[in-house]
């Protein structure tokens, strides 16, 4: 994958004159740097020289680029850990447009025919909407913009250019679902260690900043890992639940499908721990929509028979109610008994009368956190959105609203159409897991600004280019090539 690195890699290690020049410049700079900032100093010092690498190979080779942007959207919630003003939102956007940079600068080695595809209009669409939303006169600050639009559309834009026109095998998908899984699993063994053994001095500190009253609910801890909150750590458990156990059911061998079973119930158990309710109508829309996908009348019918006991003894009985986080699973689907969800009823229908004037909305970063910081006294930021789509109702209006589920139908669609026409076995249970889990998320969207949050965003990107180009892929497997042709030599015969 990185050849081309390594190489250019070792011509620079031949011309040693240049690190030795250097490293006497940053013997000096660091002697300085120590000098007038103490510990801060040497903090930069040793960092220095490792971002340049980076930084030099990013530039060099785009995947690297794309590796650091997924591992940073993990690491980004241990924010938490350190009390600094650092601003890792915008270093993160950094590493992305830097990525963005690498790919304009091997351009000879990009497949730029791959941006004429139907997702990436839809991406590119949707962006220019938001780029005219700068000209909404109901936006009361226009900087504002910035800090929403990131969200809303930029980084969608800038990972499918990336994702589009630079040549991803399929080890390199391999790569980043095993990625993927791995930091989930450090985030589940992070939430037991929360709520059976106890949480960290810095954890405590961001509970009593005012997160408690979210996270901390009839004395019961809702588990948040890394992540930035119970909610969107919830929501990767239940996207890893989701895809660990199609895995299990699509494999063939006893060793890997015990492995999926112990990843499966990992991340069920993870998910439970965080206490996030929305995060099953991950499982609930993404297990059916995986059945259908699959199309197999045999398969669907032990889905349902799986199925239909758990959501049957959830609905109607009160099994398992002496357990917390099997209640909270269980008020999950009693919607009208929960009054946070009656509440965010009656938020809506304020919006609503706000809205009916407003078909372009208030302006992109007028609600949530932004608008509370920079427009405080407009009535977008005085409802809280409790939803992604909500949100983008509030900035956007209803016809921004209209356009973003217009490209999520386009995404999901084109991609149904696509993982249909798969030959390959192994690409095929890969993409129609992926498929599933963007569905499911996609409609936990609706209580949960998941959408917008790392990490689950950066797979949702890189995931929606994946199935919906699948077709790069498609390569049948040679001994599945030469069973076809003995068939057709007997059948000859």
């Amino acid at each position: 994958m990185f050849e081309r690195t390594l190489l250019l890699n070792r011509q620079l290690l031949n011309n040693r004159w240049l690190f030795t020049l250097l490293g006497i410049l940053v013997a000096v700079l660091g002697g300085w740097l120590v000098g007038n900032f103490g510990m801060t100093g040497a903090l930069m010092t040793v960092g220095l020289p490792v971002g340049l690498l980076i930084v030099a190979n990013i530039l060099l080779e785009p995947k690297i680029g794309l590796l650091a942007y997924l591992n940073l959207s993990f690491l980004l919630g241990w924010a938490r850990f350190i009390q600094s003003d650092f601003p890792l939102g915008l270093a993160m956007d950094s590493v992305l447009v830097l990525t963005l940079l690498s790919v304009f600068l091997n351009a000879k080695r990009m497949n730029w025919k791959r941006l004429r595809h139907p997702v990436y209009f839809a991406v590119v669409f949707w962006l220019l909407y938001t780029i005219l939303e700068l000209l909404n006169p109901e936006a009361p600050y226009k900087p504002a913009w910035f800090f929403h639009a990131r969200a809303f559309s930029l980084n969608w834009f800038y990972m499918a250019t990336i994702m589009l026109v630079v040549p991803i095998t399929k080890e390199d998908i391999r790569l980043l679902i095993k990625i993927w899984l791995i930091w989930s699993f450090l985030a589940a063994l992070w939430a037991f260690k929360q709520q059976y053994i106890g949480l960290e001095a810095s954890e405590i500190r961001w509970l009593a900043e005012g997160n408690d009253r979210t996270h901390v609910l009839w004395g019961q801890l809702r588990s948040f890992s890394f992540y930035s909150d119970a909610s969107q750590f919830g929501a990767e458990m239940a996207s890893a639940t989701l895809i660990c156990s199609i895995r299990f059911f699509e494999e063939k061998g006893v060793m890997r499908r015990i492995g999926y079973v112990f990843l499966t119930l990992i991340f069920f158990w993870a998910y439970a721990v965080s206490g996030t309710r929305s995060a099953f109508f991950v499982l609930v829309a993404g297990y059916p929509s995986y059945l259908f996908l699959r199309r197999d009348p045999a398969l669907i019918f032990k889905g349902v028979m799986v199925a239909l006991p758990l959501l049957v003894i959830l609905l109607f009985t009160h099994l398992g109610d002496s357990v917390y986080q099997i209640y909270r699973i269980r008020t999950a689907l009693r919607p009208s008994e929960d009054a946070s969800f009656l509440v965010r009823l009656e938020n809506q229908q304020k919006l609503r009368a706000y809205l009916k004037d407003l078909p372009f909305g208030a302006g992109i970063g007028t609600s949530a956190d932004t608008g509370a910081r920079f427009s405080p006294n407009h009535f977008a930021a005085q409802i809280p959105p409790d939803s992604w789509y909500v949100e983008i109702w509030i900035e956007t209006g209803i016809v921004g609203l209209t356009l973003y589920l217009l490209m999520l139908a386009t995404i999901i669609g084109y991609g149904v159409y696509k993982v249909w026409q798969i030959k390959d076995p192994w690409l095929f249970r890969l993409m129609i897991a992926l498929l599933a889990n963007f569905i499911g998320i996609a409609l936990m969207c609706y209580s949960n600004p998941t959408l917008s949050q790392f990490p689950t965003c950066t797979m949702l990107y890189i995931a929606s280019i994946l199935f919906t180009t699948c077709e790069r892929w498609d390569t049948v497997p040679e001994k599945i090539v030469n069973k076809y042709n003995g068939l057709m030599t007997s059948v000859r015969n």
